[in-house]
Parts: C-alpha cells; sequence; structure tokens
C-alpha cells in the first residue's frame, strides 16, 4: 500500500506501538494465564518474540491486501519461524491458543488508539480475519512438529524392538526406551502378528491408541510384514493382546511370556516369534494366542526352547514319577484316548485309568483327556525318548 491508500496512516500507527503491544500483550498473559508464569525466562523470552513478530506480520499481511491468494498464509506461517522448534514441545497447541487469544484481544482493545479516524472498524475486522489466519499457522506447526516427532518415534521404537529381538545388552534397551519415556511397568510382555500394511508410523500410531483404551504402555517396531509390541503394565498380557487386535493385520497373533521387565523382554520376544513362525501350524488355534499353548507346533518347527519345555516339564516328569503314570500315558494315547481299552491292556480298573490320567495333568500341567493337551503330551513322549538325557533339564514350563 502507498501512503494514499486505505489504512496507510492506521499501519505507520500499529508499526510505531508494535513494541509496546508485544509488552503490553505478554504482560496480559502473565496476569490471566497461570501456566504462563511457571514457563522458563527463556521459553517467555520466546513467546514475547512471537508476539512481536505477529504484530509486524498484520502489518504486512494488510499490505498484501489482507486476502490476496497466498499472502495471508506465507506471512502467518512465519510468525512463528523467530522461536525454536521446542518450543512446540513446551507448549500444546491449547495454550499457543489462548496465546494468541490474550494478544487479539490486547490489539482490539488498541484499535481506538491505533486506526486513523473512520478506520477503527476496518482495522477491527481485518485483526478478526488475522487472527483465524495465525490461528491456522500455529495448527500446521504443530502437525509438522507432530509428524516429524511422529516418524522419529517410529525409528526409535524400531531400532529398540531391533535390540529386543537380537537380545542386545540391558543398557541398550534401557538407554533407547528411556528416550521414548518408557516407564518399565510390570509385567511385560511381547505380541507378533502381521502388520496392517501402511507406514510405519501410521501403524504405530494405531497401536498407541488401542493401548491407550487399554491403559497399557507399549512400544512396537514394523520388521518387513510383521508388527512386534512390546506392552507393559498388562497383568493379563492375552487379555490385552485381545484389545490391541484392532491394530495388527490378518493372520494369527502371538502373546509371549509375561516378563518382570523390559530388561528380561528378550525371552518373551523369543517365544512370541518362535510361535508366530508356528502358528500356521494349528488353524485353530485361538487369536491371539499365548506362545506356550503353540509348544508342540514350536517345537516341530525346530524351536530348541519349546523342545527343551516339553522334554523336561512332560516326558521328564512323568520320567522321574514310579513309570505307571508314563507307561498309563503311552497306552493311553495308544489306543487313541479310550479308556476301556487302555484299561484292558494294562490290566487294571478303568478307575485306575483316570486316576492315573489325572495324575498326569497334576504333574504335567497337560490333561490327557483334552485332544489338544494329548496332543502336546504325544509331541514331549516322542521328544522325550529321542533325546532321554536331557530329561533332568532345569527348566520349567511357562505359567
Amino acid at each position: 500500500m502507498t501512503d494514499g491508500e486505505p489504512l496507510a496512516a492506521t499501519l505507520r500507527q500499529i508499526e510505531r506501538s508494535a513494541g509496546a503491544l508485544a509488552t503490553a500483550s505478554v504482560s496480559r498473559m502473565d496476569e490471566s494465564l497461570p501456566w504462563f508464569r511457571e514457563l522458563p525466562a527463556d521459553q517467555r523470552s520466546w513467546v514475547m518474540l512471537v508476539a512481536q513478530a505477529g504484530v509486524q506480520s498484520l502489518v504486512q499481511w494488510l499490505r498484501t491486501g489482507a486476502g490476496a491468494r497466498g499472502g495471508p498464509q506465507a506471512v502467518s506461517d512465519e510468525v512463528f519461524d523467530v522461536a525454536p522448534r521446542a518450543l512446540a514441545r513446551s507448549i500444546n497447541l491449547q495454550q499457543t491458543v489462548a496465546l494468541i487469544k490474550v494478544t487479539i484481544d490486547v490489539v482490539e482493545e488498541q484499535v481506538p488508539h491505533l486506526a486513523a479516524p473512520g478506520e477503527e472498524q476496518q482495522l477491527r475486522e481485518a485483526v478478526l480475519r488475522y487472527s483465524r489466519e495465525v490461528a491456522f499457522a500455529a495448527a500446521r506447526v504443530y502437525a509438522r512438529a507432530a509428524e516429524s516427532r511422529g516418524a522419529w518415534d517410529a525409528r526409535l521404537q524400531a531400532l529398540l524392538v531391533d535390540a529386543l529381538l537380537r537380545g542386545d545388552s540391558a543398557d541398550v534397551l534401557a538407554s533407547r526406551a528411556a528416550a521414548l519415556g518408557w516407564t518399565d511397568a510390570p509385567p511385560v510382555a511381547v505380541v507378533v502378528g502381521r502388520s496392517p500394511g501402511g507406514e510405519a508410523a501410521i501403524v504405530l500410531h494405531g497401536v498407541h491408541r488401542a493401548a491407550r483404551r487399554a491403559d497399557v504402555e507399549v512400544l512396537g517396531g514394523v520388521h518387513g510384514d510383521r508388527l512386534v509390541v512390546v506392552v507393559g503394565g498388562a497383568s493379563d498380557p492375552v487379555a490385552v493382546a485381545e484389545r490391541l487386535l484392532p491394530a495388527f493385520g490378518e493372520g494369527p497373533v502371538v502373546v509371549g511370556p509375561a516378563v518382570p521387565s523390559l530388561e528380561a523382554a528378550t525371552e518373551s520376544a523369543r517365544s512370541a516369534m518362535a510361535g508366530y513362525r508356528a502358528a500356521p501350524a494349528w488353524p485353530a488355534a485361538p487369536r491371539p494366542v499365548a506362545a506356550d499353548d503353540l509348544l508342540p507346533e514350536r517345537a516341530l518347527a525346530g524351536d530348541g526352547e519349546a523342545r527343551r519345555i516339553l522334554r523336561h516339564s512332560a516326558y521328564g516328569a512323568l520320567a522321574r514319577t514310579s513309570g505307571e503314570l508314563l507307561e498309563t500315558l503311552d497306552a493311553f494315547l495308544t489306543h487313541g484316548g479310550a479308556l476301556e481299552a487302555t484299561a484292558r491292556a494294562l490290566f487294571v480298573h478303568p478307575n485306575t485309568v483316570r486316576y492315573r490320567l489325572r495324575r498326569v495333568a497334576e504333574v504335567t500341567g497337560f490333561g490327557p483327556l483334552t485332544p489338544r493337551d494329548a496332543f502336546t503330551l504325544k509331541i514331549a513322549l516322542a521328544l522325550g525318548r529321542l533325546e532321554p538325557g536331557t530329561q533332568g533339564e532345569q527348566l520349567t514350563k511357562p505359567t
């Protein structure tokens, strides 16, 4: 605009009053916003710079025509360039809107002193339009910051999950978890399933949204077509995993055993990954399914941990008894689970067979009368007889 154009005198007056308007705005923020008084001195000074830039930007915005294509948005975005992006992490969007409102209120109150005679209403309307542009600019700044932070968090979470799967040192896990704000609420468990596809940051956003509803702590990473999620503070990991299912793609979702902390979560991750690889062998498995419920499939797939558990907790436990339980179980499985046929083969009463089978369930944790457990016991017996010298391993079946 030139001096002969509308608002020329008003613009000169606003420019002369820029410092005073910014100072008055910050003073009003200090009076009306309790949280603003608690900000560190450097952050308060950044707000002062933003307020001053906002007044100068108003002048430039008016000079572009207050609505010319491309002008208002470009100027409005520049308002926040004077402050470090770190300010967006210290002051949330709602608080920023409150600061903008205070500044606009102060400018509106000064309209009678800033506007040239007859231009008061025109200036007031322009200030209202400009405040809307600044509010949109603030939303854009926070959206960019959130997008950048989301992408960084996704990369950091992926690195942590990588370290967990590799079995890196506890110090590496702790440092990366601390950077993500992980509180290590016990117990901790690892959940593995198929990723729904798409950008990792978007996938993890879905995981965290579901976790907030389940009131648990999570970290996650997308590895190829797999989504690996670390859950903290879940007393029943399988039940929590069920609430996280919307974040996963189709296919099995396997839950590793609960462990005391993230430091010990490598064990849970190994079990969950082994279970995920073996899950296709049990098409009727529940979703989600505990990795411990996939022990026979894991053993058949070559998982050494599952083989050791079955040898010790089933075959080894029975072999250390009087021998009757192992003999009865073997006969029961051989005769297809028929009590009468088993009793005839052992020359005992069917009730004796029932009693011994109950004892087998007590000793091993697997009930022979349940088809699924009978299958597990059959695999355990085969493994134990293939490697009879390992039955005394100091290893117990996870609970």
